[in-house]
C-alpha cells in the first residue's frame, strides 16, 4: 500500500504531539509544520524511537507569519507530490492583544489567516492526494459572532477569549467553505471539537479565566483523549459524505446556528483572499 503523507500544524505540544505520534505509528509519513524547529527535531526523534517509522519531517513555519507560511510551502512542494491529509491543529489565546509580523491580531493570523494561506498554497498538492483538510475548532463557536468591521479590534474592547471564539467560528466557515468549493475535486474537509483538553494553551490566562482553569481543571481531558477526534477523521474510512460537517467525540455533532451564516463565509473567503493573497486554486 502506498504511503499516506499528512501534514500537521503545531506538532510539538498538546493534542497535535499526540495526533502525530499516533498517526506515524500507523505508518503515516509525517511533515510537521512548526515555529521552533529544535523543539521539532525532539519531537520527531521521540516519534520515531517510541513508533520506529522514520518518515518524520520537520518543517519550519510559523502559522502566524505569512511568509514563513510561504516559505514551508515552497519547501514541501519541493519534496512532494501530494499531501493526503492536512491538519490544521495549531492555535492559541492571547490575554492581551498582540500584532503579528504581518499586522494582524494574534489569534485571527494564528488560528485563521495563516491556515488560510496554508491549505490554499497547497490546493495543488491536496489535489493530487485526495486530500482530507481537518480543522481543529471548538465549542467556544456557540458564543462567537464574526468582527469582519473590527479585525485588528480598534473598536471593540479585546478580550482574549472572545477573539479565541470568534477565530474557532471562522474554523467551521472555512471547513464549510472548503467543503464546498473543492468537493468536486475529491477534496473533504471536516471540523471538530476536541474537547476541553490540559494543554499549554491555558499556561497565559490572568483573572477569571484563570480562576475558571483552576476550577474546571479536574474535569479537563488529557492531550491522548483531546486528539481521539483528529485521529478518528484523519484514519476513518467512507467519511466523503460528511464532508463539510463538525465532529464532536469521533461524532458529527450540529453547530450552532452563528455557523450556518453563508454570507458570512463567504465574506470571510474574500477577506481572506484579500489579506492573504492567496486565490482559489
Amino acid at each position: 500500500m502506498p504511503v499516506i503523507t499528512t501534514a500537521i500544524t503545531g506538532a510539538t505540544s498538546g493534542i497535535g504531539k499526540i495526533t502525530a505520534m499516533e498517526l506515524a505509528r500507523k505508518g503515516h509519513a509525517i511533515y510537521m509544520l512548526v515555529r521552533n524547529t529544535n523543539k521539532g527535531e525532539q519531537v520527531k526523534q521521540e516519534i520515531i524511537s517510541q513508533t520506529g517509522n522514520k518518515d518524520i519531517y520537520v518543517i519550519e513555519c510559523d502559522v502566524a507569519d505569512l511568509q514563513s507560511v510561504a516559505r514551508a510551502v515552497d519547501e514541501l512542494k519541493g519534496k512532494l507530490f501530494g499531501i493526503n491529509i492536512l491538519i490544521n491543529n495549531a492555535g492559541s489565546a492571547f490575554v492581551k492583544k498582540e500584532l503579528s509580523k504581518d499586522g494582524f491580531e494574534m489569534t485571527f493570523a494564528l488560528n485563521h489567516l495563516g491556515h488560510f494561506l496554508l491549505t490554499e498554497s497547497l490546493m495543488p498538492l491536496l489535489k493530487k492526494g485526495q486530500a482530507r483538510i481537518i480543522n481543529v475548532s471548538s465549542e467556544g463557536h456557540r458564543s462567537a459572532k464574526p468582527n469582519f468591521d473590527d479585525l485588528k479590534w480598534e473598536q471593540t474592547p479585546y478580550k482574549g477569549i472572545k477573539a479565541y471564539n470568534i477565530s474557532k467560528l471562522y474554523n467551521i466557515y472555512f471547513t464549510k467553505s472548503l467543503a464546498e468549493k473543492y468537493g468536486q475535486t475529491g477534496i473533504t474537509s471536516y471540523a471538530l471539537h476536541p474537547g476541553v483538553v490540559l494543554t499549554n494553551i491555558w499556561d497565559k490566562v490572568t483573572g477569571f479565566m484563570r480562576i475558571l482553569f483552576w476550577l474546571i481543571k479536574p474535569f479537563m481531558i488529557t492531550p491522548e483523549k483531546g486528539a481521539e477526534t483528529t485521529i478518528y477523521l484523519a484514519t476513518e474510512p467512507r467519511l466523503e459524505q460528511k464532508s463539510g460537517l463538525y465532529f464532536k467525540k469521533c461524532k458529527v455533532a450540529k453547530t450552532a446556528p452563528n455557523a450556518d451564516n453563508g454570507a458570512a463565509r463567504n465574506r470571510l473567503w474574500e477577506i481572506s483572499e484579500k489579506l492573504t493573497g492567496a486565490k482559489t486554486k
